[in-house]
């Protein structure tokens, strides 16, 4: 039995020792009511224990591109080892199954758990492709079919959303900071906690949601909103005004008055007087008040009023005030406009401003931008020119605007040994069956080439033979190999079988792994616009068992 604490116990034997999933809320009832119903009729025809295998796997690369970064398995895992039914869960299925199931079905579902079930995947955070099983369940048949639903629910969003992240890095380069700013704009709060996990696997470098930060160590962001800087009317709101000099011990009495003389002495500049005249003195006001807060960490929101000729050179006067007093400024946030125009003639000035007050790094200080940002703002940024150091991205990251579901599929391949197929009119619909071993295939320049499915009991490929690979349908697709390298893509994750299991890695590594793998991928897999599909291929063995069995499958018609 699976206990509360998540240890799978066999005979005896502790063989898993995992905490639950992060949200409370996957349960073993979070699943379809057809589970239930299939559940009970493998029960009733007594084939509750036959060996099953099924794949889990996408069918199609999100976001018009090629190429999948896999997440979510560290979920399925802490899942499969806390697998149970609890009595008041029973209770519900009593209630809303048929009265004429019988009461020996719900004790057989107290005693079920994934002790006799088998889970291999790729790593999280693989750079996936189509047709190729992500995770593959070994185990018994109702208890396999019962991991569906919860499985690609984990699997789907985490997948999606972290290949978006993904893309976003791609196009906004490595050199900048991205930061994940979609809380209140998620599909309710899993969505929420779910995208900061996996934005950040994808290539995030931070997220503004305080609690995946205490969940998942993920660095948080965030200062202050147009709600802040609007709520003060002037410099009489602010109580206390004396602020510490960074070192020595002395004391700056009225910070206040002291950025105040800066911004009188930046109007007498020539230079930086033809950039702006009066500024707005509750905007001011409300930099002051947050500067005397947060001296070490002063970041300024100057798009409440008028971003050139009051957000910025106001900014400018309370940091100039606080280098008077050892401290640094971190620098300002756009929240609207014209992001290219503005970060450049902030920039401009901000550098006006080093040479006129001889401030070694003020011209260098951080320009975020946030404003409803998505790849084609980026690109669009990229071409036009901008001084950017720092997007946060919110609505179109966390929704996945452009593509709402991932649809990866889970499906039956071997029962009790016999391998399973599933026909369909679509090709795209059409499954491989049968266990299978994967394998990527690199080529001299150290690139993956193809990903190669074989049997269960094929010998494995070796670097250096030429081996033929078929496009699992289309029989004039196909391509001869000569691997550099070959890489196997499954480890087991969970069993309670002799030779142990793979340990669960850190997101830290997890997210590591990904940018590993996305860096290594040609770039013509990767880009944007018309990227060419990466190769997933079978051996010719296992070709030819496709067809053989789809032929012995598929009825023969009969014309009259």
């Amino acid at each position: 039995m699976v206990k509360e604490n998540g240890e799978v116990v066999t005979d005896g034997t502790m063989v898993m020792n995992l905490e639950p999933p992060t949200n409370p809320m996957v349960t073993s009832l979070l699943t379809d009511m057809y589970q239930i119903t299939m559940a009970y009729a493998y029960w009733k025809a007594g084939k509750q224990n036959d060996r099953a295998v099924f794949d889990l796997f996408h069918r199609k690369n999100p976001f018009g591109g090629e190429y999948t970064v896999f997440a979510g398995l560290e979920e399925c895992i802490r899942f499969a080892a806390n697998y149970h039914f609890k009595e008041d869960e029973i209770s519900f299925l009593r209630s809303v199954l048929p009265s004429t199931c019988e009461e020996g079905f719900f004790s057989y579902l107290v005693t079920i758990d994934c002790s006799d079930v088998e889970i291999y995947a790729m790593p999280e955070g693989s750079v996936v492709f189509p047709k190729v099983p992500l995770i593959r369940v070994e185990g018994p048949l109702l208890i396999a079919q019962l991991l569906e639903t919860t499985f690609l629910t984990l699997v789907n969003y985490a997948s999606l959303v972290a290949t978006n992240a993904a893309r976003h890095r791609r196009v906004a380069g490595k050199d900048k900071i991205l930061l994940e700013f979609g809380l209140r704009r998620a599909q309710g709060p899993d969505g929420g906690i779910s995208a900061s996990k996996y934005c950040y696997l994808g290539g995030f470098d931070a997220t503004s949601n305080v609690d995946a930060g205490r969940r998942f160590g993920i660095p948080v962001k965030g200062t202050n909103s147009h709600a802040f800087v609007s709520s003060f009317m002037g410099f009489d709101e602010i109580i206390e005004r004396s602020l510490p000099y960074a070192e020595g011990g002395k004391i700056c009495e009225d910070f206040v008055h002291l950025t105040q003389l800066w911004l009188s002495r930046m109007q007498d500049k020539p230079l930086l007087r033809d950039n702006f005249h009066e500024t707005n003195q509750s905007e001011l006001a409300a930099f002051c008040s947050y500067a005397l807060a947060f001296p070490t960490a002063f970041q300024a929101l100057v798009d409440t009023y008028d971003v050139l000729r009051s957000g910025v050179p106001n900014f400018c006067a309370v940091a100039l005030a606080l280098h008077d007093l050892g401290y640094k400024a971190l620098g300002i946030r756009l929240d609207s406009g014209d992001l290219s125009y503005f970060s450049i003639e902030t920039r401009k000035f901000f550098h006006l401003v080093e040479k006129e007050f001889h401030v070694v790094g003020f011209g260098k200080l951080t320009i975020v931008a946030s404003n409803d940002i998505n790849e084609a703002t980026l690109d669009a940024l990229n071409k036009q020119g901008h001084e950017v150091d720092t997007f946060g991205i919110g609505t179109h990251l966390v929704t996945c605007y452009s593509q709402p579901a991932l649809g990866c599929v889970y499906k039956l391949v071997e029962i009790n040994g016999h391998p399973r197929i599933k026909l369909s009119e679509d090709l795209n619909k059409v499954t491989i069956p049968c266990k299978k071993q994967c394998f990527r295939l690199y080529g001299r320049e150290g690139v993956p080439l193809v990903d190669l499915m074989i049997g269960e009991n094929e010998t494995p490929p070796q670097p250096g033979e030429r081996i033929l690979c078929r496009h699992p349908f289309v029989e004039s697709k196909r391509a001869y190999v000569v691997p550099t390298r070959v890489e196997p893509l499954y480890k087991r994750y969970w069993s309670s079988k002799p030779g142990g299991r793979e340990k669960l890695p850190s997101l830290e590594d997890v997210k590591k792994h990904c940018m590993q793998q996305l860096a290594a991928m040609r770039s013509d897999h990767m880009r944007a616009l018309n990227p060419t599909p990466f190769k997933v291929s079978v051996s010719g063995n296992l070709y030819d068992f496709i067809h053989y069995l789809w032929l012995s499958e598929a009825p023969v018609g009969e014309l009259q």
